[in-house]
């Protein structure tokens, strides 16, 4: 299987639920949890891709567009976005979609970086 092929086979996207335990006191969900939401599609994409042990070396330039509010529906997409020696960027987009109509908006994007590692924490090839 080619790189291409491996990049779209990895591709991930899961489906969330906004409850109101993950929300602030504005009633949209915490930039913390949607960043561990992002890091753990971005971690999953990354070891579908490499089929390896990964670790997370780098979060770059999360952008939060549009607050996401308690009782909508996320969706978080994983793509990988380049390949290195040992290394690979993964990028992660979250979607707000409201639970009863077909509206759906970007809301947060941002890259995540990643090494395979062996048994011995050495960085090894994603290839």
């Amino acid at each position: 299987m080619d790189i291409d092929q491996r990049i779209a086979k990895s591709r991930t996207s899961i489906f969330k639920a906004v409850f109101p335990n993950t929300t602030n006191h504005y009633d949209t969900l915490f930039g913390g949890t949607a960043l561990h939401l992002m890091d753990e599609v971005a971690f999953i994409t990354a070891t579908r891709f490499t089929r390896k042990r990964v670790v997370t070396v780098s979060s770059d330039k999360v952008d939060f567009k549009h607050p996401i509010p308690a009782g909508t529906l996320v969706e978080l997409i994983g793509q990988v976005n380049h390949v290195g020696k040992t290394s690979l960027k993964v990028h992660v987009e979250i979607f707000i979609e409201q639970m009863y109509s077909e509206e759906r908006q970007k809301a947060i994007h941002g890259e995540f970086t990643f090494v395979a590692i062996d048994e011995n924490k050495k960085p090894v090839s994603v290839i």
